[in-house]
């Protein structure tokens, strides 16, 4: 990995699960995931700030996204299959429930719901929106999809008394 790139993201760090967990498989409970998710934001706030922290998931998830899309949908060209399979992985890998609600080829402009989603989905209402590195996931996805560059926002957030998380996106 190099002395000056530690941690370098592949996806041979994923490693061989089936042969890695021969009796637990892919599965994991939701409180682990978001116990790891919570312990690192709060570590990372402490030290950096909440928007340098923020920045830093955004662009880890923004990452994430790019990865994403090319390990899994394999370079889709068509907008109909792309969008079908993209929600069939969120549902099938445990993700959430992606919704395309609104989609403008012509202006780039999309809507996007996404319930049961990992992150905040019965959550309490803080009155803030959180977890903003969602936005960068999508906006990964998009980039990689379409060569264009998006700016995505929450829009709506289960933490602010909402039961979907809903994000825009448009082409800058």
């Amino acid at each position: 990995m190099g002395a000056n790139h530690r941690y370098k993201f592949s996806w041979d760090l994923i490693g061989d699960i089936e042969n890695g967990r021969p009796n637990l498989g892919f599965t994991t409970r939701l409180e682990v995931y978001r116990l790891m998710q919570f312990t690192f934001l709060e570590v990372m706030e402490k030290h950096l700030g909440a928007e340098k922290t923020d920045e830093i998931f955004y662009e880890a998830k923004y990452l994430a996204g790019q990865e994403f899309y090319h390990h899994y949908l394999g370079e889709e060209n068509d907008f109909h299959k792309f969008s079908s399979k993209l929600q069939i992985l969120f549902k099938e890998m445990g993700m959430g429930i992606l919704r395309m609600e609104t989609v403008d080829m012509e202006h780039g402009r999309f809507i996007f719901s996404l319930s049961e989603d990992l992150d905040c989905s019965g959550l309490p209402d803080v009155g803030v929106e959180i977890f903003a590195y969602d936005e960068g996931f999508i906006a990964g996805i998009l980039h990689s999809f379409t060569g264009d560059k998006f700016k995505v926002k929450k829009v709506d957030c289960w933490c602010t008394g909402d039961r979907t998380c809903r994000f825009t996106a448009d082409k800058e």
